[in-house]
């Protein structure tokens, strides 16, 4: 068997170099997630039938690192309910999407899949950051783009961590908040943390955050860090007055760029199912701009969407804006050339 193809075969078999099943098949996430099959994104298959290797892989993790005396768990049903949105689209996948400017798959055969979800566990911290990386490690190994479904934004972090050895990568955080706490409550990896880790990362040569507003976890002091670093702001309000190329002129050209959405990004009138709705935010349009015009600028290395809290999500709508998120995204790596 081509290696290509093993190593995709092995995101759905039980890995036995990690301290638990690193790689697992599809499941709804609890506070340890169970063998329940649920669907896959788009119905898409676990492995390419005729051994070609996929230019993306699908994949959930529930869990990352959950704070003390906090509860992971409506975070970690993110994955299941974004792929059971995304089925009423299944049968279209060849139809002309205008969004995309043509098919999803822009007239070719379907060369992404879902491998389905990270096992992870609520408050095994360290053990499911350190599956988190791994997978994303295997993906990259294919080679393919890893699109990585949260889970909180704890989750993150490993994410960026597997690209070691694949640098150097930019990131686009879209997010109305910039994540750089150093630590909370003692933990160094939780959801408020991700950029401020990702900063200390050798293969990580810059970061363009986007969507800020309101008021979050950052202070002063994280702000005048996140300056010191280099992260280039740019607010909503400045991409509602001057468009997605306020952003995207600050990522250099043909550079491999790791996109990180949280859902808290986009206005809670259109994605109401987040942790800590804050009006004034990005519209649907602008965020699938972004997402394509930083195809056609740079290389979209790797995507991640995390932070829907389907708890307080309002009759499926956030979850069907995720899945639409997701499937633009999709669209630029298939448009990418390079």
């Amino acid at each position: 068997m081509l290696r290509e193809t093993w190593i995709v075969a092995k995101l759905r078999a039980e890995a036995t170099t990690l301290p638990q099943a690193a790689i697992a098949p599809r499941r709804n996430n609890e506070s340890t997630q169970k063998m329940t099959a649920s669907p896959s994104f788009l119905g898409l298959p676990d492995r390419l039938a005729d051994g070609r290797t996929p230019r993306a892989v699908i994949f959930g993790a529930g869990h990352g690192t959950t704070y003390p005396g906090q509860d992971s768990g409506g975070h970690a049903l993110a994955a299941s309910v974004i792929r059971a949105a995304s089925q009423d689209d299944t049968p279209l996948m060849e139809h002309w999407d205008f969004d995309l400017g043509g098919s999803l798959f822009d007239g070719g055969p379907a060369c992404c899949v879902d491998a389905g979800d990270v096992s992870t566990t609520m408050h095994d911290n360290a053990g499911n950051r350190a599956r988190i990386e791994a997978r994303t490690r295997e993906v990259l190994s294919l080679p393919a783009v890893p699109i990585l479904l949260g889970g909180d934004d704890s989750v993150v972090i490993p994410f960026l961590a597997g690209f070691a050895g694949h640098g150097p990568i930019w990131i686009l955080q879209i997010d109305a908040h910039i994540d750089w706490r150093d630590e909370v409550h003692g933990e160094r990896y939780g959801y408020s943390s991700p950029m401020r880790r990702a900063s200390e990362m050798a293969h990580v040569a810059g970061m363009v955050q986007v969507g800020l507003r309101s008021v979050g976890s950052a202070r002063v002091g994280e702000i005048e860090a996140a300056r010191r670093y280099g992260s280039r702001f740019v607010t909503a309000r400045e991409i509602h007055a001057h468009g997605v190329e306020a952003a995207l002129q600050h990522i250099p050209e043909r550079a491999r760029v790791v996109v990180t959405l949280d859902c808290d990004s986009l206005d809670p009138s259109i994605m109401p199912g987040v942790a800590a709705r804050t009006p004034g935010g990005l519209t649907y349009t602008q965020v699938i701009d972004l997402i394509a015009g930083l195809g056609k600028r740079a290389k979209i290395a790797g995507f991640d969407l995390v932070e829907l809290y389907s708890p307080a999500d309002i009759d499926g709508l956030s979850a069907i804006l995720a899945s639409r998120l997701l499937v633009n995204a999709i669209g630029a790596i298939i448009r990418q050339t390079g």
